[in-house]
């Protein structure tokens, strides 16, 4: 059995707790540690709980340096080789010492994504309090069982995959006898146009792996995280920048500062709308009863000693007097003293 809720540093992961943000800032610093800080400081000020960076080592996962990718940056249209894009933005180890460092020291979360055992070492060694697994690397069964043996909770992305390779990624993991996975929906497109977001797959995989669950938003704007949260994601990640207009492949669909401060005010009114699932008046509702609901009222001017029917009630507010679900018990009781058109029926008012 996997944790239902789990720890990551002060925080507490799971159904009915507050939904963790992460701004991945990703290879969006452009391997500038000056613009990787500024990051920081800016996802901090947005309210998010952590941010997360990529400590890959391309050779890991690009050998052909003939592979091109071709994305929008600044407006125009770039094609380059997959090769240099990626190694322009590496983090060395010193890189990671000094993020996770000036993390530390302005109180917000770092986590990464490593690709080799190395770079889960590194990770360790620094004190992390979570590994994350891109959705690229989930057939990475090797080092899904490397990262999972470190005891450290573990976030498995699943873009792209079929359920068959989830329940693999997530049996190798549970053999280990780590029991603290959380499973992250993912649409491995940039950006995720509406109709492929699929956002109810996060209770797919609630149901069917019996994890902690999240989304990672690829999305353009904060709808897809709300609802995310409306459905009880209790990990969202989305990517971030400084300005979308910076050079490189994910800043267009990354959300920017007053962006990514939105989506975190949406996520924590849904989760303050959701409330309780009892079905009651809340407090303020126990108030507008007296206001909005209704009373037996006298239809017409009645004397004392006259015999109430049906025909002289009427269902009026205020909600103070007897309500119309009793109607039926005061016809037929004599009035006991004058009542005037208009009156709320009290109890008092009949022999």
């Amino acid at each position: 059995m996997f944790k239902k809720t789990i720890e990551i540093g002060s925080h507490v992961v799971g159904p009915g707790m507050p939904v963790y943000i992460v701004a991945e800032i990703g290879i969006n610093h452009n391997g500038d540690m000056g613009l990787a800080k500024e990051m920081i400081l800016a996802a901090k000020q947005a309210g998010v709980d952590a941010v997360k960076f990529q400590n890959y080592r391309t050779e890991d996962f690009l050998a052909d340096r003939k592979l091109t990718y071709r994305y929008l940056s600044e407006g125009k249209e770039v094609e380059e080789p997959q090769f240099d894009m990626f190694k322009r933005c590496e983090l060395s180890r010193e890189n990671l010492v000094e993020l996770v460092s000036f993390c530390k020291l302005h109180n917000i979360d770092f986590h990464s994504t490593p690709t080799n055992n190395d770079g889960i070492n590194d990770l360790v060694d620094l004190g992390v309090n979570v590994l994350k697994n891109g959705s690229d690397y989930l057939v990475n069964l090797p080092l899904i069982e490397t990262m999972a043996r470190t005891g450290l909770p573990v976030v498995l992305s699943t873009g792209m995959a079929t359920l068959a390779e989830i329940d693999t990624a997530v049996q190798i993991f549970r053999e280990s006898g780590n029991d603290r996975l959380i499973l992250l929906h993912c649409t491995s497109q940039y950006p995720t146009p509406p109709s492929e977001v699929n956002i109810t797959r996060i209770r797919t995989l609630a149901s069917c792996f019996g994890v902690v669950t999240g989304f990672s938003d690829h999305s353009d704007g904060k709808t897809a995280a709300v609802l995310a949260a409306g459905l009880e994601a209790s990990w969202i990640e989305k990517h971030f920048t400084l300005d979308k207009n910076l050079p490189g492949p994910d800043q267009r669909f990354s959300a920017d500062p007053l962006q990514m401060a939105s989506l975190v005010k949406g996520v924590r009114e849904t989760e303050i709308m959701q409330g309780t699932s009892a079905i009651g008046p809340t407090e303020n509702e126990m108030g507008s009863r007296m206001l909005f609901r209704l009373s037996c009222v006298a239809a017409r001017d009645m004397e004392k000693g006259e015999i109430l029917n049906k025909s002289d009630i009427v269902f009026q507010r205020p909600g103070d007097g007897i309500p119309p679900a009793q109607a039926h018990m005061l016809s037929g009781l004599a009035v006991k003293q004058l009542i005037s058109k208009g009156k709320v029926l009290l109890q008092e008012d009949f022999i």
